[in-house]
């Protein structure tokens, strides 16, 4: 196993979270804690599956380039989209019907309208098939954090190719010319991310543009940093690792500064939707994918450091974190929808009885996904994965945690 996957599996935790925080902002407003600094890095939570997207690059990358990268074979191709299916799929079809109940149930107990309109077995269909953000303009439904997927579905399905590409950069182009490509790739995610017509960046091919562009930066990082590490495996050198550990620290302070910056430029700042519910999270500022950069970045650093931050992201509890982390962001919207309604229902919409409702909100959005983790999301996999031959538990892609 190499040494960088426990702090890159404490990654996971780190996006999963800042995506469910992002989610939660409403509770956390009405609580009076949505403070400065908070409110920002939380404004653009979003960008959790950014750095999902990049981390994806970057570990499909690290496992196949010796074994996909070489030349096409149609088995191999084959396999590796049965084994990321076997990643990706069970929770998602399990989801994907728990949010059409809760949907049902959330209306049977608010009293709200079931009309959706996405509820039909078309747009079900595509959901299925992880088809439902392909597009110019999707629309999104049923398990809503489901979009990420489908733009995941779609690397997948271009990566056995993309890795021949990779392979004979890696063979043949100077550490140099790979940052150059690093920067190329990215281009053409800035200039999108400079638009204004979406804040959210998903329409007119928004999703594609940084899927395409994330991941295949996140898979170049790789090939900088495998430069960077010796061929037995051993640590980097002690200079690498100090400029890693200081870019470890580096990157993420930028995050949390140009946040800041986005959040308290006017200019920056997209109109509000008229008849906004009070539940919905605050719009993210324009310009926020100009921050990506520098969280793939911190993959690269992290994945090179082996003191500081990195140390930390390894710890037990984090790389079980890491672990539940898909579990976690696929699960936490639909609970969040469920806790929304039961808090109306009983009439609790502040004070201390909110506030614990709220802790009840997090620690059971954690719980879930264990349990998720646990009794679905392995057991699916290793059953899947048992079909064609492999073995159930993977190797390099993970680490085994320790147990609660």
């Amino acid at each position: 196993m190499n040494v960088f996957i426990r702090q890159l599996t404490g990654v996971r935790f780190i996006a999963a979270f800042w995506v469910l925080m992002y989610h939660f902002q409403a509770p956390l407003a009405t609580m009076g804690l949505l403070v400065p600094v908070v409110s920002d890095v939380l404004r653009v939570g979003r960008l959790g599956v950014d750095l999902f997207f990049a981390l994806s690059g970057f570990i499909l990358t690290y496992t196949y380039l010796r074994k996909l990268g070489p030349s096409f074979g149609g088995r191999a191709a084959g396999t590796f989209l049965w084994l990321r299916l076997a990643r990706i799929w069970p929770v998602h079809f399990v989801m994907l019907n728990v949010a059409g109940l809760a949907v049902i149930a959330q209306s049977k107990v608010t009293g709200s309208s079931l009309a959706r309109d996405w509820l039909n077995p078309i747009d079900y269909l595509k959901n299925v098939l992880l088809i439902q953000e392909w597009g110019p303009n999707p629309q999104r439904g049923w398990n809503f954090v489901a979009w990420s997927l489908s733009m995941e579905w779609l690397a997948y399905l271009l990566f056995p190719l993309l890795i021949l590409i990779l392979w004979r950069v890696h063979e043949k182009v100077p550490t140099g010319w790979l940052a150059v490509i690093w920067v190329a790739v990215l281009v053409p995610l800035l200039v999108y991310g400079t638009g204004h017509s979406d804040p959210y960046y998903t329409d007119n091919w928004g999703s594609t543009y940084r899927i395409l562009t994330e991941f295949t930066a996140g898979a170049i990082t790789y090939l900088i940093v495998a430069r960077l590490i010796p061929a037995d495996g051993s640590d980097p050198k002690a200079r690498v690792q100090k400029l890693a550990t200081t870019l470890s620290i580096a990157c993420p302070t930028i995050v949390v500064l140009g946040c800041i910056v986005l959040n308290r430029v006017a200019t920056f700042q997209p109109p509000l939707p008229e008849n906004v519910s009070a539940d919905a999270e605050a719009l993210p500022p324009y310009y926020h994918l100009w921050l990506v950069p520098f969280l793939i970045v911190w993959i690269g650093a992290l994945a090179l450091s082996r003191t500081g931050l990195a140390k930390f992201l390894s710890t037990d509890r984090l790389v079980l974190g890491g672990f539940i982390s898909y579990s976690l962001y696929m699960t936490h919207l639909v609970w969040y929808g469920l806790w929304r309604a039961g808090m109306k229902a009983v009439g609790i919409n502040g004070g201390l009885l909110y506030a614990v409702g709220f802790i009840a909100l997090v620690v059971g959005a954690i719980l879930i996904a264990w349990a998720m983790w646990k009794w679905v999301e392995e057991p699916a996999r290793e059953w899947m994965r048992s079909k064609v031959g492999v073995p159930t538990k993977p190797a390099g892609e993970a680490v085994e945690p320790k147990p609660l």
